[in-house]
């Protein structure tokens, strides 16, 4: 790795965390960790990962360690006269044994993990449809009628940053911006509903443990609840044709307060609820940093 590789992701992590809650979690240069967890669910599924390297590191060395044995003590030179014994009963027990019992205590969490993740906290407060396209995603809120609010979000193209009033890179990265993001109330749970409107895409949100695959004419159903406001971001995470990697998705998670208003207007004009909710969260971010 290059000097100036080094500095521009040491740049680029200082300038991340300097904007403080202007984002709650992205990609960043050199992560070799899960993103930080903003749900119930991502919590856990970090607990389970911690849990099964208990496991799995011993599992390596030991195997490790045999295998040194083996090649130590039986190679030709040591063992000239190698053993006819085929049979041991008691190490056929043990490593039988053994694994089994070592995937009841990996069966019994990941069983409790996997129905919680289609168990949501609650009845849902909020519903929203992802609809995967090639290549961006279409949104439903649904609402009572005459109340739905539904809008396409596409991958913000540079040209477009300064309309948008997205320039800040930091809070805003390139091919992971899009042109609307999703809003969501923090503490709610938000049931949402997945599908594709041509091809096999998939919603996947690393920061909320959630992934969902969208299949054409079928309708799948994950949910999540955010716990911390700021700005989230995921991928279509199913190879899904020539702009398969262009095709983002962003989660704005915001007070319910925030919320409220953002969805009384845009019923009426998404983008000009967007420009107001990011001039609201930066007027709020201004304040919180004079005092």
């Amino acid at each position: 790795m290059n000097k100036p590789a080094w500095i521009a992701g040491i740049v680029s992590i200082a300038t991340a965390l300097s904007s403080g809650a202007a984002f709650a979690a992205q990609p960043t240069p050199w992560q070799t960790d899960l993103q930080p967890a903003a749900t119930g669910i991502m919590h856990e599924i970090r607990w389970f990962e911690e849990y099964t390297l208990w496991f799995l590191i011993p599992i390596v060395l030991l195997v490790l360690a045999l295998l040194v044995y083996v090649i130590m003590r039986y190679n030709k030179r040591s063992n000239p006269t190698p053993s006819r014994t085929s049979h041991n009963t008691m190490i056929e027990i043990i490593w039988t044994v053994g694994p089994v019992l070592i995937l009841l205590f990996f069966a019994v969490p990941s069983f409790q993990l996997l129905t919680a993740q289609y168990t949501p906290e609650g009845e849902p407060e909020l519903t929203i449809k992802a609809t995967g396209y090639q290549w961006y995603w279409g949104y439903e809120y649904q609402g009572d009628e005459g109340e739905d609010v539904s809008f396409d979000a596409l991958l913000l193209r540079e040209e477009d940053r300064a309309d948008y009033g997205k320039e800040d890179k930091a809070v805003y990265p390139r091919l992971l911006a899009v042109d609307n993001e999703i809003v969501v109330p923090v503490d709610t749970t938000v049931r949402l509903l997945v599908t594709a409107g041509d091809v096999l895409h998939s919603w996947a949100m690393p920061a909320f443990g959630v992934k969902m695959d969208a299949v054409p004419g079928r309708l799948n159903e994950t949910w999540f609840r955010v716990e911390e406001e700021g700005i989230y971001y995921g991928q279509c995470s199913e190879l899904c044709g020539k702009d398969h990697a262009f095709m983002p998705i962003a989660v704005r998670a915001v007070s319910r307060e925030q919320y409220d208003g953002w969805l009384a207007a845009a019923r009426d004009d998404v983008g000009a609820a967007n420009r107001d909710l990011m001039a609201a969260i930066d007027a709020q971010r201004q304040l919180a940093s004079a005092e």
